[in-house]
């Protein structure tokens, strides 16, 4: 069984006509270069791009400030750190000192009253 809309030749290349007439007309009523309406379409495209690379410089400019303020939080908090180590050693070191002062003075101390005591011995002897 045949379909019953059977496209000859004729009417094939007659659709192909039309369509290309369909296409010349829709280029030939597309707005032209000069048409004021589209200049100003491409204006405001231009205008909104603007505004885009604006609010992308501005948000470029505040990520570099925060980074810019972390990186002098984290310099300060490594600095009071670094200053508490330097404090810490030097508690510890002079804590050592007047440990090994005290050692020191109480060896002084023993050998002074052994000496008291030789010399008591001594005395008694006589």
């Amino acid at each position: 069984m045949r379909h019953a809309s059977d496209n000859g030749f004729a009417d094939r290349r007659k659709a192909a006509a039309e369509a290309k007439q369909q296409l010349l007309k829709k280029f030939a009523t597309a707005p032209k270069a000069d048409d004021p309406e589209l200049a100003a379409k491409l204006a405001e495209r231009q205008a909104n791009t603007a505004a885009r690379e604006a609010r992308r410089a501005e948000r470029d400019r505040l990520k570099q400030e925060e980074n810019e303020r972390q990186l002098a939080e984290a310099a300060a908090l490594t600095a009071a750190a670094e200053l508490e180590s330097k404090a810490e050693a030097t508690a510890r070191e002079e804590a050592a000192r007047e440990r090994i002062a005290r050692v020191v003075a109480d060896e002084a101390e023993r050998k002074a009253e052994r000496d008291r005591r030789y010399a008591a011995r001594k005395a008694r002897q006589r």
